[in-house]
């Protein structure tokens, strides 16, 4: 119940971290693209470190899917900041 709780919570910082910096920093596409990418990895990354220190036997097995989530986040969209064109 706790990691549900947890992932639940950390869901909502995530999304109205986003929206608040939609509304507060709207500074045009690109610039709204690096802060998306940004409060995207630092919710999934404050996630798995609060999710790691949850008492488990499976320790190693945690290690492993974290890696493999931070691979995956990596390449979603790249943290320098891309030049959008018209249609995107």
């Amino acid at each position: 119940m706790g990691f549900l709780v947890m992932t639940l919570i950390f869901v909502v910082t995530g999304i109205i971290a986003s929206f608040s910096a939609r509304i507060c920093c709207n500074m045009g596409p690109s610039t709204n693209l690096l802060h998306l990418t940004l409060i995207i990895t630092a919710t999934v990354c404050c996630w798995m470190i609060k999710r790691d220190n949850l008492q488990s036997p499976y320790k190693y097995v945690h290690i492993i899917v974290n890696f493999l989530l931070l691979v995956y986040l990596a390449q979603t969209k790249s943290l320098i900041v891309p030049i959008l064109s018209e249609g995107e």
